[in-house]
């Protein structure tokens, strides 16, 4: 059901920080559902919209992840070297296009087509990043580079061959703990049966 615009005024916006990403706040007058106005304040870091994308090979039954430092999750005391999709902001690029420019750079794997899924909003309470789901269907020969990331960006990407009943367990352990990459293996295992 769509709620109409008219239910929210922006009353007032502060900019907090304008680093590698913008973080306003912001005061509104809300409208509830019972008819009241509620003055809100409101925090919001304006991620720029990003891509995500599962790589399947179907003959080996195995997917294609990267491992990679995360500072937030350092900073929670969790392993900071997580286990993801291939993934990557889209700097003005079409989600498809941004995407294989990610695949390519993290994992040395080129892609023949890919599938755009659905898209979502990981944290919607704060952040204003869309993430858009992508599956690719590769083999050894689509591999032509080594990946790893772009060393002007000082990246450091491990790439990982992984079966992908394996790769579920290993959420199961916490191995992998990292939401659009659940959400992508998860999506896997109930199809698939067609995408072989």
């Amino acid at each position: 059901m769509m709620q109409p615009k008219s239910r929210v005024k922006i009353v007032g916006e502060e900019t907090l920080s304008n680093g590698w990403t913008r973080l306003s706040s912001y005061l509104l007058d809300y409208i509830d559902r019972k008819g009241a106005t509620q003055r809100l304040k409101r925090e919001v870091y304006h991620r720029t919209p990003a891509a995500c994308i599962l790589l399947y090979d179907p003959k080996r039954d195995l997917v294609v992840l990267v491992r990679q430092f995360r500072l937030a999750v350092h900073l929670n005391g969790d392993p900071a070297w997580m286990i993801e999709v291939p993934a990557g902001l889209l700097d003005d690029d079409h989600p498809e296009q941004a995407i294989r420019r990610e695949a390519i750079e993290e994992t040395g794997y080129r892609l023949r087509e890919a599938r755009f899924l659905f898209k979502s909003y990981p944290s919607p309470g704060a952040i204003a990043e869309v993430v858009h789901f992508f599956v690719s269907l590769i083999d050894t020969a689509d591999r032509v580079t080594e990946g790893g990331g772009l060393a002007e960006e000082h990246e450091d990407i491990e790439v990982l061959e992984i079966p992908l009943d394996e790769a579920t367990r290993m959420i199961e352990t916490g191995e992998i703990f990292d939401a659009k990459t659940i959400v992508l293996l998860q999506w896997a295992l109930l199809n698939r049966s067609n995408l072989r």
